[in-house]
């Protein structure tokens, strides 16, 4: 008898989590979305003094036929920055964090050392409007991810030429589109975060790298990292509920060939897939 509970007891688990993992599959704009590769913060090159997340790299990757996967970052004033760090150490050689910094404290630096500024997403949206897309990444900061996620939909909205999808690794913000902007296509960003902690409790690392806050959030896509592309969640999340998969990052032309076989649309840099 207490092999049987024991069994039922499994069997319920297994069945929860496999409702945990429901997606909403494909959305008909979709279609347009993966006939591109996708150059991950633009098409950048340091060497070259193309800084990442640059209007000349995502002018270069429009030139080049690429759509662009970005980051955006909300203001001390509400401006919506386009970088991937919250931190401004790394990439303009300031150690203070986007969210502290007024827009005019933050025009008076440049990236990586070129001649290169800091954009806006509304420098960069008309870069791509009636060319190639984008995938907008929501970086939610100190709980911003409402007022974060509302003002980029409200500037999207004056492109109406523009082919986009948002994606996130903080389920609150497709939580937001769900409710808010169900129209928009969605994606839960993820990877191992159990073995790559980035200073998440265990069960909350459990959590999302199994993708179990999918039953909420039913998102459209999968991005999910290329090394960790094995996950059981992810493959389980395809093949029961469709839902489509991004591949990020990919540095060869190899690894965009074999995500491409998988069916995953491509987030590639330091190379040019063929």
């Amino acid at each position: 008898m207490v092999f049987f509970i024991v069994l039922a007891v499994v069997a319920v688990l297994l069945l929860l989590y496999v409702l945990s993992l429901r997606g909403k599959g494909r959305k008909p704009g979709f279609y347009g979305l993966a006939a591109y590769d996708y150059a991950h913060r633009g098409l950048h090159d340091s060497e070259k003094g193309v800084p990442e997340n640059s209007l000349a790299a995502f002018r270069l990757a429009v030139e080049n036929g690429y759509g662009a996967e970005l980051d955006v970052h909300l203001s001390k004033d509400g401006r919506l920055v386009v970088m991937h760090d919250e931190s401004l150490l790394r990439t303009a050689g300031v150690d203070k964090n986007i969210c502290d910094c007024t827009a005019e404290e933050l025009d008076g630096l440049t990236l990586e050392g070129t001649g290169e500024r800091i954009p806006y997403l509304e420098e960069v949206l008309p870069l791509f409007e009636g060319k190639t897309p984008l995938v907008v990444e929501i970086k939610a900061f100190r709980k911003n991810h409402a007022v974060l996620t509302e003002r980029v939909c409200a500037l999207l909205d004056q492109y109406p030429g523009l082919q986009f999808c948002m994606e996130s690794f903080d389920p609150r913000v497709l939580l937001w589109l769900k409710k808010h902007r169900p129209e928009v296509i969605r994606g839960q960003l993820s990877q191992n975060f159990i073995r790559s902690r980035s200073g998440l409790s265990l069960p909350l690392a459990w959590l999302l790298t199994n993708l179990c806050t999918n039953f909420l959030t039913t998102p459209h896509f999968i991005a999910y990292c290329f090394q960790d592309r094995r996950q059981p969640a992810l493959r389980l999340s395809k093949k029961l509920w469709g839902v489509q998969e991004f591949s990020w990052t990919l540095r060869s032309v190899a690894e965009v060939s074999e995500a491409k076989q998988r069916g995953a649309l491509p987030i590639f840099e330091h190379c040019r897939p063929e």
